[in-house]
């Protein structure tokens, strides 16, 4: 996996230092996952890499496209490594548990807005809320 993410890096050009390589690493082992849980995963593997590191590296990994930042509403921004597709999002309202859904019809459907105001449309940003499974089932019937 680890090459994977080199070719990633140089894709974009980023140059492959080891904070971004873990940073990638945790991002695809655990998705959606907020700044502390990034910094707590690249320190269990690298101890000596600073919280401001990790910061930085979150940040050129968004800025070059090989990392989401989203941040539902009421949230601490979270990071993913999944890009490029327009998938969507579910959000558990009682725990925060995020998990990731696809277009319901199509690829991108969502990007052929009712009305664009002249709006080059390139991404969308679809937010499903509710209850995950878990959490339905500790709830008292209704």
């Amino acid at each position: 996996m680890t090459s994977e993410f080199e070719a990633q890096l140089r894709r974009v050009p980023l140059r492959v230092t080891r904070p971004r390589l873990a940073v990638l690493a945790a991002l695809h082992e655990h998705p959606h996952s907020d700044t502390e849980t990034v910094i707590a995963l690249v320190r269990a593997q690298h101890p000596l890499v600073s919280h401001q590191t990790v910061y930085d590296v979150l940040r050129a990994l968004t800025d070059a496209g090989l990392v989401r930042r989203i941040q539902p509403a009421g949230a601490v921004a979270r990071y993913e490594s999944r890009v490029g597709d327009n998938h969507h999002h579910l959000v558990c309202r009682t725990c925060g548990v995020i998990a990731d859904v696809d277009c319901a019809v199509g690829d991108a459907p969502c990007l052929t807005a009712s009305d664009d105001h002249g709006f080059t449309v390139d991404e969308a940003e679809v937010v499903y809320w509710g209850s995950c499974p878990a959490c339905a089932a500790e709830r008292p019937s209704q």
